[in-house]
């Protein structure tokens, strides 16, 4: 039989906190990580635990130490995925940082194209809601991606706000929860690399043409029924994923 693995080591664990709040902006290229003393005291470990996390992260590219001064963020090519933007919202009540910006090319009701409708499991050219959303870091004008969530028209019919172009809070699952009682429990991604359609390189001012890391997020509800589908494309050279594991030999 195969052996359960262990939990990480709580140095990665340590790790993978910052990681996160690093990588969905809420410690910004430049802002001071906590200290040895405070990540020993906050996480109750030994402060070698806490240096061993801090020297992997500087290991990792995420942070550099300054000698008398301390532990500073260092600027990322690396992106968000929802879970680190559904854990915010959960803690902060927002999927967004303050150094990002959000603006909305368009929120309405539309013909539903083949892999949306496939994705609800409805006929194709179902109307269905369309969210899309362009991601921009304030702090370096850069573009972190474009977004499009997909909702069913009834969903979209007892949660309004998903049909206004501005952001509503809690990250559209909460606001569904809280809007309607449809609690997601479950997300499931699936990834590619593909070239960039006109509305993309548009969107994103890419050359054409031009390749692009695409995520589909299928979220379902305790009954796994698909209450809203995403879509997240990211332009070249921005990482949109990692992954931490054992390797055993």
């Amino acid at each position: 039989m195969p052996e359960l693995e262990e939990v990480l080591p709580k140095y990665l664990q340590i790790v993978g906190y910052l990681t996160d709040q690093i990588v969905r902006g809420d410690l910004p290229p430049g802002a001071a990580v906590p200290s040895e003393r405070d990540l020993a005291v906050n996480f109750g470990v030994a402060r070698p635990t806490a240096q061993k996390a801090l020297q992997e992260l500087g290991r990792r590219g995420f942070v550099e130490s300054r000698r008398g001064s301390g532990t500073y963020v260092l600027a990322q090519q690396a992106a968000p995925l929802a879970r680190e933007r559904l854990d915010r919202a959960a803690q902060l009540g927002t999927m967004y940082s303050d150094n990002e910006s959000v603006t909305f090319p368009f929120v309405g009701i539309v013909e539903g194209p083949a892999h949306v409708t496939d994705a609800f499991r409805l006929p194709e050219g179902t109307p269905v809601v369309k969210r899309q959303r362009i991601i921009r870091n304030d702090a370096t004008g850069e573009l972190i991606e474009l977004s499009t969530s997909w909702f069913t028209r009834e969903v979209g019919e007892a949660a309004p706000k998903l049909l206004v172009a501005e952001k509503v809070g809690y990250g559209t699952p909460g606001y569904i929860a809280h809007a309607t009682g449809i609690r997601a429990t479950i997300g499931r991604y699936q990834s590619c690399a593909r070239l960039a359609t006109s509305e993309e390189r548009e969107a994103l001012g890419l050359p054409n043409p031009s390749a692009v890391s695409v995520f589909w997020l299928y979220t379902r509800d305790a009954a796994d029924k698909v209450i809203a589908f995403d879509e997240a494309i990211y332009p070249p050279g921005r990482w949109s994923y990692q992954q931490e594991f054992r390797i055993t030999l």
